[in-house]
């Protein structure tokens, strides 16, 4: 009797968990299947689109890129790309940086620069948004990508500085006092040591870096108002909001061309998160 109420037990929390994954896979998996389905159906309504659909045209593609002097995809995924990019290049270098000081190193204001960075994370980044845009104009920095790119990199800096700090902490001391008894610089040992060994997680920071640009909307619009300068998000926002009529359906068909460089930079990166995981299992 003990062993069918175990095997009971055992039967109910198997389901469970297989319908709270069904569930999870349903609610992510369908709006991305919408979405795309709308990419290729004609018309500009979602209204009328389906999951499948029953007439696929690559209209909505081409639209983006030729035959409509008004849209300017190209420029905006350019645009985009360039930002993420630098973001991403730019945040691993200070947050590595940032994160091998608090990590390795002792001096005043040390705790409290960590707290600094803690309370940073607390206050939500629209609240800011008059204040940069009042200092872009007073800069004459209003269209300056550069000035984006500066403001993402700085607003990556604090929590991922915690994660690489914790990652940093997890690599035994031992190892930097048997570099520098070989005569091994600070600087040596984090180039030589350091940066191979956190490359799990540096690969953590570059996907935050890459993709936070890509998502974001309300900063970029304050910053950016010309429509060559835009980034993807206003772009495809204009383009539905836009006088001449609502293009949901294109709107769809450039939503999907985002996901692409998202991708290959997760595939690019996905064997560092694997020997990261592998490390940490058979780690003694």
């Amino acid at each position: 009797m003990k062993a069918a109420s175990m095997k009971k037990q055992k039967f109910f929390r198997l389901s469970l968990t297989y319908l709270v994954l069904i569930f999870t896979v349903v609610v992510i998996v369908y709006p991305l299947l919408w979405t795309i389905g709308a990419s290729f159906n004609p018309g500009n309504s979602l209204v009328s689109t389906s999951l499948i659909p029953t007439s696929p045209t690559l209209s909505h593609y081409t639209k983006l890129f030729a035959g409509d002097n008004s849209l300017y995809y190209s420029q905006w995924y350019l645009n985009s790309l360039k930002i993420s990019v630098c973001t991403m290049f730019l945040s691993l270098i200070f947050v590595s940086m940032t994160a091998y000081s608090f990590s390795r190193f002792r001096f005043t204001g040390r705790k409290n620069g960590l707290m600094l960075f803690l309370l940073l994370q607390m206050i939500p980044q629209f609240s800011a948004l008059i204040a940069i845009f009042v200092l872009a104009q007073m800069l004459g920095l209003i269209n300056s990508h550069w000035l984006l790119i500066l403001i993402y990199v700085g607003g990556q800096i604090p929590m991922n500085t915690y994660l690489l700090k914790g990652y940093f902490d997890s690599i035994p001391l031992d190892l930097d006092e048997s570099a520098k008894i070989d005569g091994a610089s600070n600087t040596r040992i984090f180039w030589q040591i350091l940066i191979p060994l956190s490359r799990p997680m540096l690969a953590v920071v570059a996907m935050n870096g890459f993709t936070g640009p890509l998502g974001d909307f309300a900063l970029s619009s304050v910053i950016l108002r010309n429509p060559e300068y835009y980034t993807l998000p206003i772009g495809l926002y204009k383009l539905v909001t836009d006088k001449m009529g609502a293009s949901y359906t294109t709107f769809a068909a450039g939503a999907i061309l985002i996901s692409i460089p998202i991708a290959l930079v997760f595939i690019a990166l996905q064997k560092h998160f694997v020997s990261g995981l592998t490390a940490g299992g058979t780690k003694g």
